[in-house]
């Protein structure tokens, strides 16, 4: 399947990668980045491994979620043959409010 990232997810995952490289340095930028991506092609072959999202239950279609590290996860879902990737969740946030941004 193909992977597509939604602009306020590609730049959650810029501001997360960007402080990542401030605060810690280059290789531990890098790192976090190979494991985004590693999460990426996991979802390209196995798109249903993350679990629906409780935060978007009641949304009209079916968000899933799957964790990244135990800071970050990935928030997506199917349209047809696309994994839609809709935000990058910071997982020390309020879940509420960062649902309300992908409704």
């Amino acid at each position: 399947m193909k992977v597509k990232w939604n602009e306020p997810a590609r730049k959650a995952l810029r501001k997360t990668a960007s402080y990542i490289l401030t605060q810690f340095g280059r290789r531990s930028n890098v790192a976090f980045l190979r494991k985004v991506y590693q999460t990426e092609r996991l979802l390209q072959k196995n798109p249903n491994l993350g679990p629906a999202e409780p935060y978007l239950a009641d949304a009209p279609v079916l968000y899933r979620s799957i964790v990244v590290n135990r800071l970050n996860k990935i928030v997506y879902w199917i349209n047809d043959d696309v994994i839609e990737i809709v935000d990058f969740w910071d997982t020390r946030r309020e879940p509420v409010a960062q649902a309300k941004q992908v409704k």
